[in-house]
């Protein structure tokens, strides 16, 4: 089915680069580099002049670090949203939190998304994308607490465990008023596994598409990519893009992203290799 986010409506062979604007000091890939309001405004004219679709605002880094209250975390993104809108209309503007009462702050400010990565920890955001009727992503991450990192984490099918935990999560919304035609639902690479379980979930992501729910995948320079490869976290670029061109040719609809330009040249070639879309140019032997 089309995916509905704010004022866009995407047909279902359209792959959407959504790009990550982290209003954190301390995140694991940029270290700070997006945290200033200019500095995090440059790099969203930066993600819509290379083509991103949506920009994904985040005031929480994921991992373990200084705490960050609600308050602070809104601090560093409602008025960055409203900012946002005010600069790009149009754009689909996502926010990464899991607190209910961030998203009821953001949503007023514009948002168009709400990013639960830490999979309903707190099931009010549901509600509150509900009750703006905005669009939601549901995240499988084994019930991991928020910002902490696995530690001899099992599963007796991850895959299953996924497909089962977002399917609810997505269903719940829906039931709660969250339009159907704007709810995504995400694997949670490295959140709540181990490397061989985002092995796996790569391996078997058609198993979550076959859900006919849309699928987003957040591959960006993780730590399985690092693993896989023997590759530190600034040297990774090559693996996500083989993963992403992986996770697309399985049918992957949004690519939650870094690199934007190589992505977006990753995901082109999928498309037209798929058949979705022509060459930019064919002149080879047709002269």
């Amino acid at each position: 089915m089309d995916l509905i986010l704010g004022t866009h409506r995407f047909e279902p062979t359209e792959l959407l680069i959504m790009a990550i604007v982290n209003r954190t000091p301390d995140s694991f890939y940029d270290r700070g580099a997006s945290f200033s309001d200019h500095a995090a405004m440059a790099r969203v004219e930066e993600a819509v002049a290379a083509g991103a679709q949506i920009v994904d605002i985040g005031g929480v880094k994921a991992g373990p670090g200084d705490i960050v209250d609600a308050n602070e975390e809104i601090r560093r993104t409602a008025s960055f949203v409203q900012a946002i809108r005010s600069r790009f209309p149009d754009v689909v503007i996502s926010v990464d939190t899991w607190r209910a009462e961030v998203g009821r702050i953001v949503c007023g400010e514009g948002a168009d998304l709400l990013n639960d990565a830490w999979g309903a920890w707190d099931p009010e955001l549901a509600e509150v994308a509900a009750e703006f009727k905005v669009g939601l992503v549901c995240t499988h991450t084994g019930g991991a607490q928020p910002r902490t990192r696995p530690h001899r984490v099992t599963y007796n099918d991850v895959v299953a465990d996924a497909v089962s935990s977002t399917v609810a999560q997505a269903e719940r919304a829906v039931a709660l008023g969250v339009p159907k035609s704007s709810v995504l639902i995400d694997p949670g690479h490295d959140f709540g596994k181990n490397t061989y379980h985002s092995l796996e979930l790569t391996r078997y992501l058609s198993a979550m598409v076959s859900t006919q729910w849309p699928v987003l995948v957040s591959l960006s320079n993780k730590d399985f990519v690092g693993e896989a490869l023997d590759r530190p976290v600034d040297d990774r670029l090559i693996g996500t893009l083989a993963t992403t061109s992986i996770s697309a040719w399985l049918g992957a609809r949004v690519f939650r992203v870094h690199n934007i330009s190589e992505t977006q040249q990753t995901l082109d070639m999928v498309s037209v290799i798929r058949g979705d879309k022509p060459p930019a140019v064919a002149r080879r032997g047709l002269a």
